[in-house]
C-alpha cells in the first residue's frame, strides 16, 4: 500500500505544483484549462505508477470533480484565501489515500516493480518509491507551502514590510520550510530552534519598534507549522515502505 501511495502522492505533487503554471490554476473555471490538468494528473500518475489501471482513472476523475468545485466556490464567493486552498489539498490526499487503500497492489502491478523476465520494464521497487515520497514531500513542503502561506497572509497585506527585497520573503520561507524538512528527515527537530531563534535575532531591530511585528509572526508560525506537518507526514509514509531506506536518515525506526 505504502509504495502505491508515495507513488501517488508523488504524481499529485507533480501535476499541481511542477507541471501547472500560474496560468492554469487562476482558469481552471475554464472547461478546457481543467480537462487539460486532469490529463496531466492521470499521466502522472500513469508514470509513476507504471500501470494503467482503471483506479488511476478514477482518481483523475475525483481530482476533476475536485478541482471543478473550488473553482465555483472561488467564482462565485470571490474567495482565493486559504480556506478553499485547505480543502481542496486534504481532500485531495484523502482520495489519494483512498485509492491506494482500495487498490494497494497498484505498485506491485505496474511495470516498474517488474523485471524483463516478469513483464515488466525495470524492477526499482528497492528505491523508488522512496525516492518519490522524498522528492514529493520536499516539493510539497517548500512549494505548496509557499501558496498556502501567501493565501494566509493575503487579510494582513496591509502589515507587510513596506521595505523588502523583490520576493525576498517568498525566498526566505522556501528555505526555512526546506531546512525544517531536512532537520526532520536528519531526526533532529531540536535545530528548529536554532533555526528560530536565529530568525528572531536577525528580525529584533524590526520587532523591537513594532514595525509589522506581527505580519512576520503569524508568516513565520505558518510557515514552520506547514514544513512540520509535511515532514511528520512524509515519515509516517517512509515508516509504512519496506526494502533498504534510500537514505540512512530515513530509514524507518523499530
Amino acid at each position: 500500500m505504502f509504495e502505491t501511495l508515495s507513488a501517488l502522492f508523488f504524481a499529485h505533487v507533480l501535476a499541481d505544483y511542477v507541471f501547472q503554471t500560474t496560468k492554469m490554476a487562476q482558469s481552471k473555471d475554464r472547461y478546457a484549462t481543467l480537462l487539460i490538468h486532469t490529463f496531466a494528473v492521470y499521466l502522472c500518475a500513469v508514470i509513476a505508477l507504471g500501470s494503467i489501471a482503471w483506479q488511476v482513472a478514477v482518481l483523475a476523475g475525483l481530482h476533476f470533480i475536485i478541482d471543478g468545485l473550488k473553482a465555483i466556490w472561488v467564482k462565485t464567493r470571490k474567495d482565493e484565501g486559504i480556506k478553499p486552498y485547505l480543502i481542496d489539498q486534504l481532500t485531495h490526499l484523502a482520495t489519494i489515500a483512498a485509492i491506494a487503500a482500495f487498490a494497494p497492489t497498484l505498485w506491485a502491478d505496474g511495470v516498474w516493480s517488474k523485471d524483463l523476465a516478469a513483464g515488466g520494464l525495470l524492477d526499482i521497487s528497492p528505491w523508488a518509491p522512496k525516492a518519490m515520497l522524498l522528492t514529493a514531500g520536499i516539493l510539497y513542503t517548500t512549494r505548496a507551502g509557499g501558496f498556502a502561506v501567501g493565501k494566509l497572509m493575503v487579510p494582513f497585506a496591509e502589515g507587510a514590510p513596506e521595505k523588502s527585497l523583490p520576493k525576498g520573503g517568498m525566498m526566505i520561507g522556501v528555505l526555512e520550510r526546506g531546512l525544517i524538512f531536512l532537520m526532520f528527515l536528519a531526526g533532529q527537530p531540536a535545530g528548529i530552534g536554532f533555526l528560530i531563534a536565529a530568525k528572531s535575532i536577525l528580525r529584533f531591530d524590526s520587532a523591537s519598534k513594532n514595525e509589522k511585528a506581527e505580519y512576520v509572526i503569524i508568516g513565520t508560525l505558518a510557515s514552520f507549522s506547514w514544513a512540520i506537518a509535511i515532514a511528520i507526514l512524509t515519515l509516517a509514509i517512509n515508516n509504512g515502505l519496506n526494502g533498504d531506506p534510500l537514505l540512512e536518515i530515513m530509514a524507518a525506526k523499530p
